[in-house]
């Protein structure tokens, strides 16, 4: 059964007992995994949660049926979950849909899995199973996201502070969930006492990301000069800057310069393309350097570095600058040897 974006929270709320498949396939896999921590709650506080790696069920499809058939070893609650999960899955779910029983809910997380793919329409086709398909959100759709987040913690975002906060996490809601916690302590919000968080709240709390010192730094490692970039990086230690606004400023330079990749890619020229997007007077540069060393698929892997980065600093604060400071010499080595695009 194929649900749309207006009932699919409807549908995990429900938890009915004649679903025993969620699928959740498309891009957006940060929005995936909010709507399989949707249905945890719904299971239950203290549900037990399984977990099975894809390969598992591609050598053992019967796998998947027999863990949503089984009981607790302490009788109560719990769930299956699959991540990155691919078509090498479509047999372990097949044969879960045609068990004569299951009980415990199976979400899968299949976010390379396209909607014309033999997973998915057998997930539409079947009865007991709810597919739903997460694409990245945009203008007014992410507002709406970050805005009904914060509330749940009593934050009242108002002006342009949903989309800000939006586009300063790059739209991956785990780090959003962490930015509004911090939001929320920072004006002891609460849903019993709710608050409200505009722009100038979030400069408050140093939410503004255009701070003119790191571009040395940014520039050094898009540019591939590692030496300078382990320099900037050092200096901006020792002036007590925090590494996470340096890597979403990192992140949106790259992710910029995803875009104008593609176009050169398309047979634009480089000089073209930057005149069109009208780039920063001080990026143009660097930004012109970096497009005849990086191609889209670094892009796209040093983009995944830097979530990755932002990932640990946020759960080691402790380590942040140095953790920084090594993903971005290595970025910066990375684009040293890259080879010159000529266009």
């Amino acid at each position: 059964m194929k649900v749309s974006a207006g009932q699919i929270n409807g549908q995990i709320d429900r938890l009915a007992s004649d679903v025993r498949l969620y699928l959740f396939h498309g891009p957006d896999e940060a929005g995936a995994q909010a709507l399989a921590e949707r249905l945890a709650r719904a299971v239950g506080p203290d549900a037990e949660r399984i977990d099975i790696e894809p390969a598992a069920l591609r050598s053992n499809p019967g796998l998947l049926a027999d863990e949503a058939a089984s009981i607790s070893l302490f009788g109560g609650s719990r769930f299956i979950r699959v991540s990155g999960a691919g078509e090498e899955v479509l047999a372990a779910c097949s044969t879960l849909l045609d068990a004569p029983q299951a009980g415990n809910p199976v979400v899968v997380i299949a976010p390379g899995v396209k909607t014309s793919g033999k997973l998915v329409k057998a997930a539409i086709a079947a009865p007991g199973a709810v597919s739903f398909g997460c694409y990245v959100p945009e203008g007014a759709e992410a507002s709406r996201i970050a805005a009904a987040m914060a509330r749940d913690t009593g934050l009242r975002l108002t002006g342009d502070a949903p989309a800000r906060l939006w586009e300063a996490t790059g739209g991956d809601r785990a780090i959003l969930a962490r930015e509004i916690e911090k939001l929320a302590m920072f004006l002891d919000a609460a849903p019993d006492r709710p608050r409200d968080a505009d722009g100038a709240t979030l400069d408050a709390i140093g939410a503004n990301l255009e701070s003119v010192e790191m571009f040395g730094a940014i520039d050094a490692i898009i540019g591939g000069n590692a030496a300078e970039a382990g320099s900037e990086l050092t200096a901006l230690d020792e002036a007590g800057i925090s590494a996470i606004p340096l890597l979403r400023q990192l992140a949106r330079r790259m992710l910029t310069l995803a875009t104008l990749r593609a176009e050169v890619d398309a047979g634009d020229s480089i000089d073209e393309v930057i005149a069109r997007h009208r780039i920063f007077f001080r990026e143009k540069a660097a930004t012109s350097r970096a497009l005849r060393k990086w191609n889209s698929r670094q892009i796209a892997h040093a983009i995944d570095r830097i979530r990755e980065a932002e990932r640990a600093t946020m759960a080691n604060s402790t380590l942040d600058n140095l953790l920084a400071e090594q993903m971005g010499v290595a970025m910066a080595r990375a684009a040293s040897r890259s080879g010159q695009t000529r266009r």
